[in-house]
């Protein structure tokens, strides 16, 4: 007999979430615990590394070998008679806001393995070791650490999927609906929170280049554009290189420093956005010229193209 298609699915799920659980206690269990004791020696790396490395893959791996994965294996082993797999799915979503803490921490995460490995040649060493085991399948310890990044996204594919299947009238469909919603939401959020994370830390080099003037660092700040630009002194009819970056409340009209000691730049002037006009110069002289006026002064720059000039206009 053909079995429907929707338990393909949730069958599709259970051994998905065996596979994973035994990815997740060769992390915790095997990389994590091993370099942990090592470091106690004071051999390889300080604790502290290997707990910023790991995150709380700990906790994540608990919840699935504990309590997730034998949930979902009573439900399958029950499905004929009662035919659901829903309301585990949402007993799931809430924990699955762990993961926002690993994600997050997944880059910084990987920059350690790396510099350490460096650093530390028995720390290296090790890794290398628990690397040719059968169990890591020719797989480095950043390539299994990818793994539950990559999980909340693979479940919402297969939640999809199963809903799509679910006959109308199906036991499943009210918990099945409301577990994709919630799950979406996670998925959400997780990608919100690498995003936001990604935008503060862009900020902060900016900043840095800028040489971390008080008034300018402000975390709620967006960068919308940089680059370099010429200006152009009508007095004796030359142009000298300057360098802009616009936020989405100022515009910081800058000097690249010669001797770069922390900062790649001088702040010049800075121009609130509230109330600034630009327009474009028919220039012959000086072609791709645009003004930008703003309540201190006005600055006549130069761009390298038209279409430059454009994309700073716009």
């Amino acid at each position: 007999i053909q079995e429907p298609e929707e338990k393909k699915i949730a069958l599709e799920l259970l051994e998905t979430e065996q596979a994973y659980v035994n990815r997740l206690h060769l992390l915790d269990q095997v990389f994590y615990t091993e370099l942990m004791k090592e470091a106690k020696t004071g051999k390889t790396v300080p604790e502290e590394v290997v707990k910023m490395i790991f995150s709380n893959i700990s906790s994540i791996y608990q919840f699935h070998a504990e309590f997730f994965l034998p949930e979902l294996r009573k439900r399958m082993e029950d499905w004929n008679r009662n035919p659901r797999i829903g309301d585990v799915i949402q007993k799931l979503a809430p924990f699955l806001k762990m993961y926002g803490e690993y994600v997050k921490n997944f880059d910084k995460a990987v920059e350690l393995i790396t510099a350490w490995s460096e650093k530390s040649p028995p720390f290296q060493e090790l890794i290398a070791d628990i690397q040719k085991r059968k169990v890591c399948a020719n797989l480095t310890l950043q390539h299994h650490m990818l793994e539950p990044v990559q999980r909340i996204p693979r479940y919402e594919l297969l939640l999809k999927d199963y809903v799509r299947k679910l006959p109308p009238h199906s036991p499943d469909r009210g918990d099945a609906e409301k577990a994709l919603e919630m799950i979406f939401m996670v998925a959400k959020h997780s990608n919100a929170a690498i995003a936001e994370m990604e935008r503060l830390q862009n900020l902060w080099v900016v900043y840095q280049r800028l040489g971390l003037e008080d008034d300018i660092v402000d975390p709620s700040n967006e960068l919308i554009k940089e680059g370099p630009i010429q200006k152009i002194s009508t007095r004796n009819n030359s142009t000298s290189e300057k360098y802009l970056f616009l936020f989405n409340n100022m515009l910081l009209y800058c000097v690249p420093k010669v001797i770069q000691v922390g900062a790649e730049f001088q702040v010049h002037l800075r121009m609130d956005v509230e109330g600034m006009k630009v327009r474009e110069l028919k220039d012959t002289e000086f072609p791709h010229t645009f003004l930008v006026s703003g309540k201190q002064r006005t600055l006549e720059l130069q761009a390298r193209s038209a279409e430059e000039m454009n994309d700073w206009i716009k």
